[in-house]
């Protein structure tokens, strides 16, 4: 058996979203995993340990997509799910006709498989981009990406370099 015969191609295929953390360790705007959500964590609270027991934490976030509620308890010493959460931003080129986006990356691929937010909490950042293209104002648009799924949560103006 050769040394050829023991490469593998590294890649992202089947990586998870979410590693581990400390259920105590986890603070107030952090990100972490509730009744299956990737939550934004708006309050955490502790418990003390019982006669029998165990201190807990209380955990309440926000779904980072649907801005829905979630709360969850567990035993501070015991691991949680926290997913990976990244920010993007891309250089807005179009708006289609159905709601979808041409984004360009900085390296000048595009991306097209995004459509603005629908929700209602999302109305006035819709209305902020559409109001600014069609001024003709250069935008950036952030993008926010946890658990395979992605959501356009932001705009500002392109600074001239």
């Amino acid at each position: 058996m050769s040394d050829d015969e023991n490469q593998f191609e590294q890649g992202n295929a089947g990586s998870s979203h979410t590693y581990t953390e400390s259920a105590g360790s986890l603070k107030k705007g952090g990100y972490v995993m509730l009744k299956g959500h990737p939550c934004k964590i708006t309050d955490v609270s502790t418990s003390k340990a019982g006669k029998h027991g165990h201190a807990k934490a209380s955990i309440v976030g926000k779904d980072i997509f649907t801005n829905k509620t979630y709360e969850d308890s567990a035993p501070t010493s015991h691991n949680i799910d926290v997913p990976f959460v990244t920010k993007k931003e891309y250089t807005l080129m179009d708006i289609q006709g159905d709601g979808f986006v041409i984004l360009m990356n900085e390296d000048g691929s595009t991306k097209e498989d995004l459509k603005l937010p629908e929700t209602e909490d999302d109305f006035n950042l819709v209305k902020e981009i559409r109001e600014q293209f069609e001024a003709g104002k250069d935008l950036l648009i952030a993008v926010l990406s946890a658990m395979g799924e992605e959501k356009i949560v932001s705009c500002r103006e392109a600074q001239d370099k």
